[in-house]
């Protein structure tokens, strides 16, 4: 799977998307990577009740928003094609007078030659075919919409509560790699200590950076239990990592039971908050997916100062230990390829919109024995790594 995520440098022309995933703010994501059998999270066997399953239903019909044509997936998934300018996005405050792009910006420039040699357009194009699991029926949504999964009051229930229905777990304050209070300047956006445990690589905060690119290999890990989940993605940085002003956009594929009810993998994007200048999303090379308007940034619409790229997992330690939930494909990063999992192509945009292989990268993972990551260089990949664990194992307890 191929990520970037690009920014809209000012005097660039802009993109009209008619497929605006906007919708893509609620931090719930529409996509399957694949169609995979696992398990079903979805049935609650606790009593609702009628006073909250109201006030549920009258949420959801707020972000349902009608559509003018439905779609059920194999997978169990509805997904309503909404109208553009209907969208539920469109519902935050800050984009109360946000006027649609109709202009396609101009993608960057590659420096690197390698790129047609290594096999990777002749992957995406045989995965373009049908990306996503509801378009294996051979249905798209019409022109002039943009398609949403249908949220369910399963979903709601999943939740610790309605307030946190689509939202991600809200993180304790940042501190170093060591655990002492302190933070590195250069350090990265991880949190230790709280539960979530990382295997990353990241730049240096030394220039600005426009945008971000990476290819990834799609896993499905399991999930030991309901309130955790496993992701690999790209983040992209701006503003004070030490308070709550910090910008952030990441864009990747997840397993999380609790928001999506199965253990299926799926591609997800969040934003954190906020003038002119956007930051778009494409998969692959040829797909634009949507675009985060600069109006819900502070720092992010004069660019990013660091980027990350890796996984990132819950442990809940439900059991007294340590979480078997897997992160990427459970394998160390020792194991290389076709048995670890991997980013590939690491590269990042510049201030002359070149996309260029990512140098100088250093990589994190708090618990080693648990989960690790290893980089490397090489003319046909570029900048890339291998990362992943088991989690809970005789050396990780």
């Amino acid at each position: 799977m191929g990520i970037t995520v690009i920014k809209r440098k000012r005097g660039v022309s802009t993109l009209h998307l008619l497929l605006l995933l906007l919708h893509f703010l609620s931090s719930s994501a529409i996509f399957s990577g694949k169609l995979v059998v696992g398990l079903n999270y979805t049935k609650h066997t606790r009593r609702v009740g009628s006073l909250r399953l109201s006030r549920i239903q009258r949420h959801l019909e707020k972000i349902n928003k009608p559509p003018v044509f439905t779609i059920e997936s194999p997978d169990g998934d509805v997904i309503d094609c909404v109208h553009k300018r209907k969208q539920p996005a469109l519902d935050h405050p800050l984009l109360k007078n946000h006027k649609i792009q109709r202009h396609p910006p101009e993608r960057p420039k590659s420096k690197t030659l390698k790129r047609e040699e290594d096999g990777s357009n002749n992957t995406t194009r045989e995965g373009m075919v049908a990306w996503q699991t509801w378009h294996q029926k051979g249905e798209r949504c019409p022109k002039g919409t943009v398609p949403i999964r249908r949220s369910t009051v399963d979903d709601v229930l999943r939740a610790k509560s309605l307030y946190d229905f689509g939202k991600k777990q809200v993180k304790t304050p940042l501190i170093k790699n060591g655990g002492d209070g302190g933070r590195q300047i250069n350090a990265p956006d991880v949190v230790s200590g709280n539960g979530h445990e990382h295997a990353i690589a990241y730049t240096g905060a030394s220039q600005e950076v426009y945008g971000a690119k990476a290819t990834i290999n799609v896993w499905d890990p399991s999930i030991e239990e309901v309130n955790e989940f496993s992701l690999s993605q790209i983040w992209v940085l701006s503003g004070s990592f030490d308070g709550s002003d910090l910008n952030s956009i990441e864009a990747g594929w997840q397993v999380s039971p609790e928001l999506y009810g199965d253990s299926r993998p799926r591609l997800f994007t969040y934003w954190t908050d906020p003038k002119l200048g956007n930051w778009w999303m494409s998969f692959g090379e040829t797909t634009l997916v949507g675009y985060w308007p600069a109006e819900l940034f502070t720092h992010l619409d004069d660019g990013a100062t660091m980027v990350e790229w890796g996984g990132e997992v819950v442990n809940s330690r439900a059991n007294d230990r340590h979480t078997t939930t897997k992160m990427g494909s459970g394998q160390f990063a020792e194991q290389g390829f076709g048995k670890a999992s991997y980013f590939r192509n690491l590269e990042v945009v510049d201030s002359d919109n070149s996309l260029s292989s990512a140098q100088g990268i250093s990589t994190l993972a708090e618990n080693v024995d648990c989960y690790d990551i290893k980089s490397f260089s090489n003319s046909a990949w570029g900048t890339y790594f291998y990362y992943g664990g088991p989690g809970y194992n005789p050396k990780c307890p």
